[in-house]
């Protein structure tokens, strides 16, 4: 275990060293990024050894798993983030105990979790997920739906919209997301002066090309296999 614990703190040393270098290339403070380790389909265990090393924010795609993790490290400080598709039968379970909710992509989800987070008389972070590159199998909002739903969850009482969230195409060359990343940046601006108000969250950027997303102005990246090395497949 040992072992384990030293080779996961040398990787996410290595990868924030590099979002450092991608933020000051781009003339922005690095601590304006969080770093979320997926740590979906990986032990407790992996989680418990980042934390000791430093690692605050955890990522997870199954509201199963995670609720399960979350009890198991309950004796850590740790800001969980929900960041994989959410049916709205769920979320029930995710209104309240997540730090942020990433992939708000419906008036419908955003409803349900409203009145969820309404009822435990809570205030849920959440972010929109946006469909920057419209591809039929992504989730997420597309780009003339966005400010309706903006607008609507800014009416609801128990959800508090803090940014843009976006998953762009799987390319070979991480040059080829970064017109993705400047979009969701370009709508978030925009955003803004609709609502009058700050959107502070870009949540964007992965293992492959999260430099390129700091670079474009991501406050979150999300980063698993560079962190946990290959994921087991899910049983």
């Amino acid at each position: 275990m040992m072992d384990r614990s030293r080779e996961l703190a040398r990787a996410a040393a290595r990868v924030r060293e590099e979002l450092a270098q991608a933020a000051q290339r781009a003339g922005r403070d690095p601590g304006q990024v969080t770093l979320v380790a997926v740590s979906k389909f990986h032990p407790a265990g992996d989680i418990r050894a980042l934390a000791e090393a430093g690692q605050a924010d955890f990522g997870e795609n199954y509201v199963q798993e995670a609720l399960a993790k979350r009890e198991e490290l309950a004796d850590l400080a740790l800001r969980w983030h929900f960041i994989g598709g959410l049916q709205t039968n769920k979320a029930r379970f995710v209104a309240g105990n997540f730090a942020l909710v990433h992939s708000v992509d419906s008036m419908k989800l955003a409803r349900a979790l409203d009145g969820r987070a309404s009822g435990l008389g809570v205030v849920q972070d959440i972010l929109i997920q946006v469909n920057v590159a419209g591809e039929e199998q992504k989730s997420g909002v597309d780009e003339a739906g966005l400010p309706e739903l903006a607008e609507a969850v800014e009416a609801m009482p128990g959800l508090r919209l803090t940014g843009l969230m976006t998953l762009p195409p799987f390319f070979d060359d991480p040059e080829r997301a970064r017109p993705v990343f400047a979009r969701l940046r370009r709508l978030r601006d925009g955003l803004e002066g609709r609502l009058g108000r700050p959107l502070p969250h870009l949540s964007m950027g992965m293992t492959g090309d999260f430099a390129a997303a700091v670079e474009e102005g991501a406050t979150v990246v999300r980063i698993g296999t560079r962190i946990f090395g290959a994921r087991a497949p899910r049983q």
